[in-house]
């Protein structure tokens, strides 16, 4: 007997439960652990530059989709290889992003809409603390 795949939906609503815990957890680590939103702020001012845009939500908007596939392969790389390093934080920075990129296929659910803004509204404002306190040098 072999187990059945799940279902879209079934991994829709597994994602949906993950993604609110982990948007819950953001909020309160937000206000406890600088580092973890500085190395947020961090990695998506890099990825947003080299997109050449302003910010996350901006940087989202513009992915093709081979980009978001090539995206989401180096974050499920990046973050494993965090993970087993003991970097956590850096893999929590990783998914966030992550998840961020993918709630972003789920918009027709109006939680994950207002989910997705209102993580992309705390990684926005990382990337703009993380710029502020790193200005681009000129050359």
């Amino acid at each position: 007997m072999t187990a059945e795949a799940p279902t879209t939906e079934v991994r829709n609503a597994e994602f949906k439960q993950r993604f609110i815990a982990m948007l819950t957890d953001l909020q309160d680590t937000a206000a406890e652990d600088g580092e973890a939103i500085a190395l947020i702020g961090h990695l998506a001012s890099d990825l947003s530059s080299n997109l050449q845009q302003e910010n996350w939500s901006s940087a989202k908007k513009v992915v093709t989709p081979q980009v978001y596939n090539d995206l989401l392969t180096v974050f499920q790389q990046r973050g494993n290889e965090y993970h087993q390093a003991g970097k956590a934080k850096h893999a929590y920075a990783i998914q966030a992003l992550a998840m961020s990129l993918v709630s972003g296929t789920m918009r027709a659910d109006q939680q994950m809409a207002q989910g997705e803004k209102i993580l992309d509204s705390l990684i926005d404002h990382s990337v703009g603390v993380y710029r502020s306190l790193n200005p681009v040098k000129p050359n």
